[in-house]
């Protein structure tokens, strides 16, 4: 991270604790919901499996932007599938950079070749070893392997989703994080249980175990991108939601933290970490600042 990123950063946050204000700084851009995989715990996917045009992805990012967002998303159904006449989802990522945004991130199920070595990170979805994995996604672990061998950039954080079916394959996804070539670190969510996927939410202690586990591949080197300060607030879902400071913007439509929050009943379920770990940074959580310093000037 560039040292006037940082300074940028620093002074957002402060005006936030100060003055408790709600502004965001983190956005999310939805390119398309198309994706061309069935995973048992997606509930977005292809549910219009519209390709947004390029004029609009970009006024939506001039949006977001003008909001004050400084850390912008590409997210999907499968990014890779963006493409509009010669526009590629490279030249999103280069226009984000070009336009001011300060970090431009891409998440994508890696079943494409990764050539993107304009963006900060490329979020990319591992759910277990080969065979938990492709219990959730499909047999598409063998390909995504490959595309991370043969990406031209280190630039890879590996994203696992824990639920029912990997719950048990946390340890393997860090040693792989921390193992294989261009990647950087890995990032762990909790399932969230959206009404059609509930079956797949873990218990308290279940999710008390995973942190557990994960704590400990910290301790053996493991390069994981989330805050160990933060795990008690997720684990017990005692955090404060929705995260102000994040927003989703989806064929026009912005929404405060994430598409699901239009779902009754969801929030207080939320299992994703970043979530828990924006809202206690800028609500004055000491550990958390602090944490967050380290993690993100290592990582990104």
């Amino acid at each position: 991270m560039r040292f006037s990123s940082f300074l940028y950063f620093a002074a957002f946050g402060i005006k936030t604790i100060l003055f408790k204000k709600k502004a965001p700084i983190l956005g999310t851009v939805i390119v398309t919901d198309k994706c061309n995989l069935k995973c048992r715990h997606c509930s977005v996917n292809n549910i219009t499996a519209v390709v947004h045009p390029y004029k609009q992805i970009r006024q939506e990012m001039c949006t977001l932007y003008d909001m004050g967002v400084r850390i912008l998303f590409f997210c999907g159904g499968e990014t890779f599938f963006w493409r509009d006449g010669n526009y590629t989802l490279r030249d999103l990522v280069i226009e984000a950079k070009e336009m001011g945004f300060l970090i431009v991130n891409v998440v994508t199920n890696g079943t494409f070749p990764i050539d993107l070595p304009e963006a900060d990170l490329i979020l990319l979805s591992l759910d277990g070893d080969r065979e938990r994995h492709n219990a959730v996604r499909g047999d598409t672990y063998d390909t995504i392997m490959e595309h991370v061998e043969n990406a031209s950039s280190d630039n890879i954080c590996f994203y696992m989703a824990v639920n029912q079916i990997n719950k048990d394959a946390v340890r393997d996804v860090c040693i792989a994080a921390r193992d294989t070539r261009h990647v950087r670190a890995v990032s762990f969510n909790f399932h969230t249980p959206y009404p059609d996927t509930r079956k797949l939410a873990l218990s308290r202690a279940e999710k008390q175990q995973c942190c557990e586990t994960i704590l400990k591949m910290i301790k053996e080197g493991a390069p994981v991108f989330n805050l160990k300060s933060a795990f008690p607030y997720v684990v017990e879902n005692r955090f404060p939601t929705p995260c102000f400071q994040c927003v989703v913007i989806e064929n026009g439509k912005v929404s405060t933290c994430g598409r699901c929050i239009e779902v009754p009943g969801l929030c207080e379920e939320c299992g994703y970490f970043f979530v828990a770990e924006y809202t206690l940074l800028f609500r004055g959580n000491l550990k958390i600042i602090l944490e967050m310093l380290g993690t993100y000037l290592k990582y990104i």
